[in-house]
């Protein structure tokens, strides 16, 4: 090894020529992994570090419609500081106009005096909260900007919700425990639970949530807490958070954005390990003389082997220090504009696991692409002093390299995998990752070999500078599949992405409006329901109506054991759930398994269980599922699985229980309306005016909530997508720098044969543009079976190719290695003939 160490010494003191692009690509890929882990922590610290006030208080406890009991309260009180009660459902924004009234919908949250315990809400005018809430002649109430500018409302007018006179006395700017709540479909409004009471709001069956936030003396337990609540009124329905994770929702979908990202992170490194291959190759050709000499001199293949690959080793070092700083760097940078988009803080700071793991990856993506140009090293024969080799064979290493290169790809896969925590996902990046670059590489090949044919071609003689193109693209020392490799993952990835969005925003842009109601009408009360059905079904603009009753329920037991331990994390168990009854069986296609009550079933009550999540959590005919409803436990045996769609936005329950089951607690009927569009204003009208507490949700705009959700998630993963191909444009740089010196020769013999420069130029023009379409092509046909299996095995729905953006990526492809090509035709072009030719001699 001292002899190799001091080899590798003498050879790198002629500076890093030839490494450039190895450093650009591995810093560059090492970086986005690395800033995108970074992001996340910071995410996961603010949470983390803000927990309390994010949450509203140091824990909480929530019910379903209902308040909490004496002994609820009593529990409480014995163990907080203070509680704070608030109430949060959502309703109608009333505004009487001269020409009408103009409706808007809201999320409603109803505080006590003591909201909130921790944090400051924002509002314009700055004034106290309890001043603007307070009841002068009409309780007042804040409300976020978006609903006063969409409802045209100055500070001081007035607003109905339900029966209740409202009056405006600020604009909520700022929200402590907004991003706690999860996913809304309204703006916010604030008012006071006393100011509520008059409303016709919080009627039995109304569907809404009390929680009470705790402020907790210091050093209190949490998981002590939580253990001893859930052990006294586990049979309640009670729902417990407490500040270790005040934005679950926030936080899941934090991580699991943060661990798709690194996924497309990696896609990118695999591009840099193609033209870190690339570079090494090129470096390792130059030095055959050396090598050969090395072992005329007697220096054994394992002395020049670790020689070399100490090189390797040192310079990933400094690319893997270069892309860890520019990591760490980037969030700092950013962070204004992070903190502006997003609802939650951000701890910014250098955090060494995201770092770490970002290393590791670019290690060991830099050793399995360098592993295979290092060990060709061994074929070198000392022959090729006295012979004209360019460089060494193109035989493969060694059967013990091979293993050892299949070896780190796996371990590769499997901490991505591992780390990432979305094991489905990471081995289905990984596969296809994979799968593209055999592709693109049997591609290139073909694309050579089709090539060396077409030049030959009788067809083309005469047309000198497009068979000079082909024939270089085929010939030896062609820098094809380089350009292929590099340029078109990137452009895959870009063509994945590009397929997945347009198919996912058709599907809810032309889709399924054509099957989804126009509005979801839900607390339509029992005494309500016929004059509801009675103004709705006699509309001749209206062509269907769907009601079913509705309670909310929390699934605790699955045989006598604790739901969690069964089901683990399924999101049919997180939380409650809607719950509905009925008589009346479905049609019989619906029906997988088991069979449906009696319409007069009096007997035990029995459940019908959605088929696809009785399958996921692994339930079957004659399982016991218990659910908490209104604080009372109620046991039901699985009579029948159904097929449950929930793609059409329709009424759809995971849970539907016989009549006896429920037929006696208080509860509300909720309603789908499917009309014509220039009949929805009327409708709405008709049946606020008449039961101004039915809260009506316009199915439009809430797929368009979910379009902005997809638009916002496309927009992070083509970020994504850029970075590598940018990735793939300095590889392709680098190609077209390695092949200047050949251009320089081709340049040389066409002027002696009498080419003129426009010619020669024409002719490296064709080959890069042929080189960058051929890269495109091949990306779309990747791009395409990736968002095919996205939509299909991810998405489950239909899948349609785009040709638009397929067509701008072909197009792209062709033009960024056209400039590539052109940057380096300047010297080749100026070359002197004699000078050139001379030099070969």
């Amino acid at each position: 090894m001292n002899l190799a160490l001091r080899i590798a010494r003498r050879e790198l003191r002629g500076g890093l020529r030839g490494f450039r692009i190895f450093l650009a690509c591995l810093a560059l890929g090492v970086a986005a992994i690395a800033a995108v882990g970074s992001v996340r922590e910071a995410i996961q610290s603010g949470l983390t570090r803000e927990g309390a006030t994010i949450l509203g208080g140091d824990a909480e406890m929530s019910f379903t419609y209902r308040f909490a009991t004496e002994d609820e309260r009593a529990f409480m009180a014995g163990v907080a500081a203070q509680v704070s009660e608030t109430v949060d459902f959502r309703s109608m924004v009333v505004v009487d106009r001269a020409g009408g009234p103009e409706r808007g919908l809201t999320q409603v949250r109803g505080v006590d005096g003591a909201y909130p315990l921790y944090g400051t809400v924002g509002l314009d005018p700055a004034i106290p909260l309890e001043d603007a809430l307070a009841t002068t002649d009409r309780p007042g109430a804040v409300m976020d900007r978006l609903l006063v500018d969409r409802l045209a409302l100055e500070v001081g007018d007035v607003f109905r919700l339900g029966t209740q006179e409202f009056q405006l006395r600020a604009v909520l700017t700022e929200e402590p425990d907004g991003a706690s709540g999860g996913f809304g479909l309204g703006p916010r409004t604030i008012v006071t639970l006393e100011g509520l009471e008059g409303s016709g709001l919080l009627s039995p069956g109304t569907l809404f949530d009390s929680q009470y936030r705790l402020a907790l003396p210091p050093g209190s337990d949490l998981g002590a807490l939580e253990a001893e609540a859930r052990a006294r009124f586990e049979d309640t329905g009670l729902r417990w958070r407490d500040s270790r994770n005040g934005a679950p929702g926030v936080q899941e979908f934090v991580d699991r954005i943060g661990a798709f990202l690194v996924l497309v992170g990696l896609a990118g490194l695999a591009v840099g390990g193609v033209g870190v291959s690339a570079a090494v190759r090129a470096y390792l050709d130059g030095k055959v003389e050396t090598i050969a000499i090395l072992k005329t001199l007697g220096a054994e293949g394992r002395t020049i082997f670790a020689a070399y690959f100490a090189q390797v080793g040192l310079l990933t070092l400094v690319g893997l220090a270069l892309g860890l700083t520019l990591g760490a760097a980037i969030p700092f940078a950013i962070a204004p504009l992070l903190s502006a988009q997003l609802p939650v803080p951000l701890a910014i700071s250098v955090y060494p696991g995201p770092l770490a793991e970002a290393a590791l990856y670019g290690a060991l993506t830099a050793l399995i692409f360098t592993l295979w140009p290092l060990a060709r090293t061994e074929q070198v024969r000392a022959a090729a002093l006295f012979r004209d080799a360019s460089g060494p064979t193109r035989a493969w290493p060694r059967p013990v390299w091979l293993a050892l290169t299949v070896a780190l790809a796996v371990t590769l896969v499997g901490l991505a995998t591992w780390l990432s925590g979305i094991e489905r996902l990471a081995l289905g990046t990984a596969g296809g990752i994979l799968g593209s670059l055999l592709l693109l590489a049997l591609a290139a090949r073909g694309i050579r070999a089709l090539t060396r044919r077409l030049a030959r071609s009788r067809a083309l003689r005469g047309r000198t500078a497009l068979r000079t193109a082909l024939g270089a693209v085929g010939g030896p020392g062609s820098e094809a599949t380089s350009v292929v490799l590099s340029l078109g993952l990137g452009l895959a990835v870009l063509a994945a992405v590009g397929q997945i969005d347009s198919n996912l925003r058709a599907a809810i842009q032309r889709d399924l409006p054509t099957v989804a109601p126009t509005y979801f009408f839900v607390d339509i009360q029992p005494d309500q329901l016929q004059p509801f059905l009675d103004r709705v079904t006699t509309d001749p603009a209206v062509s269907r109506v769907d009601t079913a009753p509705m309670l909310r329920g929390v699934i605790t037991r699955i045989n006598g054991q604790r739901a969690e331990d069964v089901a683990g994390d399924h999101w049919v168990i997180r939380g409650d759930r809607g719950l509905t009854y009925t008589t009346t069986a479905p049609p019989a296609e619906e029906i997988v398994a088991g069979s449906w009550w009696p319409d007069d079933y009096a007997g035990p009550p029995l459940i019908a269980f959605a088929a696809e999540e009785a399958g996921e959590i692994g339930l079957t005919l004659g399982d016991r599922i218990t659910v908490n409803v209104l604080g009372r436990d109620i046991e039901a045996e699985i009579a029948a699985l159904r097929e449950v769609s929930f793609e059409n936005a329709g009424i759809g329950f995971v849970v539907t229980m016989s009549q006896n089951a429920l037929a006696g607690a208080p509860h509300t009927y909720i309603a789908t309306v499917y009309a014509e569009e220039e009949a929805e204003a009327a409708i709405l009208r008709d049946v606020a005016g008449a039961a101004p507490n039915i809260t009506a949700i316009r199915v439009r705009d809430a797929l368009d909530q979910v379009a902005d959700a997809l638009r916002s998630l496309a927009a992070a993963t083509s970020y994504g997508a850029a970075a590598t191909l940018v990735t793939g444009f300095i590889v392709l740089i680098g190609a077209a720098a390695a092949g200047e010196r050949g251009r320089v020769f081709e340049a040389a013999v066409m002027k002696t044969l009498g080419a003129a420069r426009g010619r020669i130029l024409l002719s490296f023009a064709l080959r890069s543009a042929i080189l960058g379409a051929a890269a495109g092509a091949v990306a779309i046909l990747a791009g395409a079976l990736g968002g095919w299996a996205v939509m299909t095995f991810v998405m489950d729905t239909s899948y349609t190719f785009e040709p638009v953006s397929a067509v701008a990526i072909i197009l792209g492809g062709a033009l960024a290695t056209l400039l590539a090509g052109l940057a380096f035709a300047l010297r080749p072009l100026a070359a002197r003939p004699a000078l050139v030719l001379r030099a070969r001699d």
